[in-house]
């Protein structure tokens, strides 16, 4: 059986799925089915929230969707926090934060962060953002090995600076590169390529 996979920029907005079951009281949600023409059985490969924006990775193989959720591929973002943050919080932030996973705690696995100095290119922010509107903004790098429910925006609250933006913009060897909101691109792909 033939395999498709896709490069997909997320815009903000969107939810990380084809459709819902339950339309009619989610009339107001935005899904991926939106952006192409997707063949039937399409799945994103891991998730990005409705807030997020950047790469996603979909396919039709169930198979390989599990080896890369599973393989602890490094996925990289930008990260737009509220607040100045400082050296000590990406520390801790590096060396993993306790944040709560469907009612329980869990420790993060360490991580690479990396305080930004020049703001990054990146296309303009949602206008539902208001970003900046009450204090200042910084900007990290952050580089983790697992994926689990809304991690980052968690790990930044953890440490007192909440996520504004998050922009993911590698997945393994593949990166955003110059795809803007909405873009949907074909790919071959397998995991030895990821």
């Amino acid at each position: 059986m033939k395999h498709y996979h896709f490069l997909v920029h997320k815009p903000f907005g969107l939810l990380s799925q084809m459709t819902s079951g339950e339309e009619r009281q989610l009339r107001k949600k935005r899904f991926l089915s939106q952006l192409y023409d997707f063949p039937e059985g399409i799945m994103p490969i891991g998730r990005l929230d409705e807030k997020s924006e950047g790469l996603l990775l979909m396919t039709t193989d169930g198979k390989l969707s599990d080896a890369i959720n599973s393989s602890g591929i490094e996925k990289e973002y930008l990260v737009q926090l509220d607040g100045l943050i400082s050296s000590k919080e990406i520390e801790q932030l590096s060396e993993g934060v306790c944040i709560g996973i469907f009612g329980k705690k869990y420790l993060t696995k360490p991580c690479k962060v990396q305080l930004l100095k020049i703001t990054p290119t990146l296309p303009e922010a949602h206008s539902s953002l208001r970003i900046g509107r009450h204090r200042p903004t910084s900007w990290i790098r952050i580089t983790i090995r697992e994926g689990k429910f809304r991690q980052i925006r968690k790990m930044t609250a953890a440490v007192g600076f909440p996520t504004l933006r998050l922009v993911r913009i590698r997945i393994g060897k593949i990166d955003l590169a110059k795809m803007i909101p909405g873009d949907v691109t074909p790919i071959s792909i397998n995991l030895e390529s990821i």
